[in-house]
Order: C-alpha cells, then sequence, then structure tokens
C-alpha cells in the first residue's frame, strides 16, 4: 500500500529509508519539540513570576526572547524533519541544523540578560 497524496507530494522521489532512521529523525523531531515547549514555559515562568527580581523592560525583553525562540524552534522543527525525511530517501548528505546556532546566541543572550539584571540590579 502506497503512501497517500500529501506524503508523496511532500517526500517525492527518492525510496523509503530505512524505518530505523525514519524513526531516529522523529525522535529528534520530538526533542526539538520538547525544546520549544520549554521555551515557552521559561518565557511565561519570566514574566509571571520575576517581578520583584529584574526592571520591567529585562523581564520583558527576556521572557519575549523567550517565547520568540520557542516559536521559531517549533515552526523549525517541522521543516528540519522534513528536510532530515527528503535527504535520508535521495540518499544526500543531511542538511546542517541552521537553528542550532540561533538556539544557542539567543541561551546566551537571556543568561547575559539575567546576570546583568541581577549584578546590577
Amino acid at each position: 500500500m502506497g503512501r497517500g497524496k500529501i506524503a508523496q507530494r511532500l517526500l517525492a522521489g527518492g525510496s523509503e529509508p530505512d524505518p530505523r532512521f525514519t524513526l531516529a529523525n522523529e525522535r529528534t523531531f520530538l526533542a526539538w519539540i520538547r525544546t520549544s515547549l520549554a521555551l515557552l514555559a521559561g518565557g511565561i515562568a519570566v514574566e509571571a513570576f520575576t517581578a520583584d527580581l529584574f526592571l520591567e523592560p529585562v523581564r520583558k525583553s527576556i521572557a519575549i526572547l523567550l517565547l520568540l525562540m520557542g516559536m521559531l524552534l517549533s515552526g523549525n522543527s517541522a521543516l528540519r524533519w522534513l528536510q532530515v525525511e527528503r535527504s535520508m530517501r535521495q540518499n544526500r548528505p543531511l542538511p546542517l541544523p541552521l537553528m542550532v546556532p540561533l538556539l544557542a546566541i539567543a541561551g546566551a543572550l537571556a543568561a547575559v540578560g539575567i546576570v546583568l539584571s541581577i549584578l546590577l540590579g
């Protein structure tokens, strides 16, 4: 039995990869989703529970940064899953995860904001 029309359109061409690789790709997708949920929860927590710890502009900046990164990571995780799946089907090298440096930079910026706020507050 073949795949549906949507799957054929999204995964056009190539051959079915080993199911273990597809399942590993799915687990990686779920790990990215868990990370995006953690970022969203962190952004909400910073805004909701740190009013007495940080100045409002710092608190809002950190919360917005975390929320935006969570949203971006969530969307990117689906695109990443599709890119990897297509690469495996076409027997091409896996694409670089461009989200990794962005995530690292955003995490560093959030940490710097928190440290500066603690030191200067």
